[in-house]
């Protein structure tokens, strides 16, 4: 092994204990952890922070690059898809609701 080798994988072993470390370290300990209230209560957003982090970008953008007409399927499903929730709070509704819309236009119209 060259030196570049021996650094590849001194580094990998070290991120690797690191890894094991910080994620076991609430299990070393023996008393109970507590968060305060004020990060319990930021935690309560955590799943939709990563769901419009995941979605919006995907419906507002084209590899990267934000779209420019109206013209594109998936600003109307996701606005069919919205209502569709807000109105009846239906998972499985917003999905169909949402699949009705873009289906026709994306394969129809090709938007």
């Amino acid at each position: 092994m060259n030196g570049s080798e021996l650094w590849t994988l001194a580094v990998i072993v070290g991120l690797a204990l690191i890894t094991v470390l910080t994620r076991s370290f609430f299990f070393i300990s023996d008393k109970s952890w507590n968060l305060p209230k004020w990060a319990e209560h930021g935690l309560q957003y955590a799943p939709i922070a990563a769901l419009s982090a995941v979605v919006v970008p995907e419906i507002v953008t084209v590899q990267g690059v934000l779209i420019t007409t109206w013209q594109d399927a998936r600003l109307f499903a996701a606005l069919v898809g919205a209502a569709a929730y807000f109105w009846q709070r239906s998972v499985l509704l917003t999905i169909v609701s949402g699949m009705l819309v873009y289906l026709p236009l994306h394969l129809g119209l090709g938007w």
